[in-house]
């Protein structure tokens, strides 16, 4: 018997789409390397342009297709606007790069819009702020062991300097879990690119366009990228454009990569849950745990929904991802309208008229493809030590997808018509202590006084180009 999806939920034939170059499109957007558990992230300087044009074009023989899935080792490359600038030998950037990738996040006004302030504060991060040297060029290193990917960054960091390049931060990833630091399931609810084969025929299926620029996106439309004069590509290294139009597609099968470094006090964390769920005789365990699955939206245990079971965790609904909200969980009397997984992925929950096709189509288009992985030791090691998410995520329209759902979603304090409260995991806490409320019958409760859990220690918008885009930002301006 086949299975049928839930309602709402598109399956991959239902959406139709132009094939897919994985042979020029980078591995990352296919997957995240769940078979290769250790991974670093080296964020370089570019000191010699011609030397890194040199180190690029050899890399770029060894990025990883999303054709190709590796059991041993892959890689990836991706540049800053500041590092396409120094490519090219210009200070003006190619026409057809987003604002925000053009000017960055760590802008005056991007910090406002995504909360980075206070605590979050450029100034105070650790790379990517204006103290800091500038970001040009990330290479994403990804291993099956620990010795292969030590051996790999050990490789890559000898030949920096006499290729051009200088490290600016070499980010450790911890061992991959299933788990982050806090505790839940994560990367449970993930996107299917309509032109990528899955295991799943039903599923929250996307337009390759929404993550792969050059493709037709859920407006119909292929997203701005940089289209280049014929003339300025003699060598025909990159795609021409789609539409017909004779241009050299600088965009095509590439992507825009957000990387935010989040330190997590799990300190805090689970000092808050034993405040709320302390009774006369000590700490109420089951209380506690139901209230950390109502921060999130899913228990702790199993990664159970909610949505699908509200009382209890039950293994049976383990990282289940095959539900909607309004029809069972209107009132958010299961999965409180606040908790994060609610906030990140409202499903069919908004206006206009939530639980029709119409509020599905007003999510799709804000979704994100989520790549990111823990760092730190684990929460029960060395409680001192500093421990938290590198949130790596693909899109093909920052100011509509990831800026949408980071200041719309997750920190508007009136999001869903809620009042004066914010994202319960995540939230900065710009103006102090947050709130959180659980919808309940016939007294919802309010929990008050909310620390910050999460903060921001580094980040930039990068260019994730397709290897050909990639070959030719290596050739600079004096190679073409």
């Amino acid at each position: 018997m086949s299975r049928r999806p839930v309602d709402g939920f598109r399956c991959c034939e239902c959406v139709v789409s132009e094939p897919l170059d994985r042979d020029d499109i980078q591995g990352l957007v296919a997957r995240g390397y769940g078979a290769l558990p250790h991974a670093a992230y080296l964020m370089m300087q570019i000191e010699d342009p011609v030397g890194a044009g040199r180190t690029l074009d050899r890399l770029a023989d060894e990025v990883t297709p999303a054709g190709q899935s590796p059991r041993d080792m892959a890689r990836h490359v991706a540049v800053t606007a500041d590092g396409v600038r120094a490519l090219i030998g210009s200070p003006t950037l190619l026409e057809g790069f987003s604002e925000p990738f053009a000017t960055g996040m760590a802008t005056e006004y991007r910090s406002r819009l995504l909360g980075d302030v206070g605590a979050n504060d450029p100034e105070g991060w650790t790379w990517g702020g204006p103290a800091n040297d500038p970001v040009h060029v990330a290479l994403l290193l990804f291993a099956d062991s620990a010795s292969r990917l030590s051996t790999m960054q050990a490789e890559v960091t000898a030949t920096l300097e006499s290729g051009g390049l200088s490290l600016v931060a070499a980010l450790d990833t911890s061992e991959l879990s299933d788990r982050e630091h806090f505790g839940f399931h994560d990367g449970i609810s993930q996107p299917i690119l309509g032109g990528l084969p899955s295991k799943d025929r039903f599923g929250d299926v996307v337009r390759d366009g929404e993550f792969v620029l050059g493709y037709v996106n859920e407006y119909g439309q292929r997203t701005e990228r940089p289209l280049l004069r014929p003339e300025l590509d003699p060598g025909r290294l990159l795609p021409r454009d789609a539409d017909g139009s004779g241009a050299a597609d600088l965009g095509r099968n590439g992507s825009y990569l957000v990387f935010r470094q989040l330190r997590q006090d799990t300190v805090a964390f689970e000092a808050f849950l034993d405040q709320c769920s302390s009774a006369r005789c000590g700490a109420d365990v089951a209380r506690r745990e139901h209230l950390a699955a109502k921060l999130v939206g899913r228990w702790r245990g199993t990664g159970a929904p909610l949505t699908l079971s509200p009382d209890a965790d039950d293994p049976s609904y383990a990282r289940s991802n095959d539900f909607s909200y309004h029809q069972p969980d209107a009132q958010g009397l299961r999965c409180p309208v606040g908790a994060h997984i609610r906030r990140t992925n409202p499903r069919d929950s908004l206006q206009p008229r939530p639980g029709t096709e119409a509020s599905r189509q007003v999510n799709v288009r804000h979704r994100l493809l989520r790549r990111g992985r823990s760092y730190g030791p684990p929460a029960t090691e060395r409680e001192d030590d500093e421990r938290g998410l590198h949130f790596l995520c693909l899109n093909t329209n920052l100011a509509r997808q990831f800026e949408f759902v980071q200041h719309s979603w997750v920190n508007d304090p009136s999001f869903n018509g809620l009042v004066g409260v914010e994202d319960p995991l995540v939230g900065p806490r710009a103006t102090g202590p947050s709130n959180f409320v659980e919808p309940a019958d016939p007294v919802r409760r309010r929990f008050t006084g909310l620390p910050q859990f999460v903060q921001m220690r580094g980040g930039a918008y990068f260019f994730l180009p397709g290897i050909r885009a990639l070959r030719y930002l290596a050739t600079g301006p004096n190679g073409r």
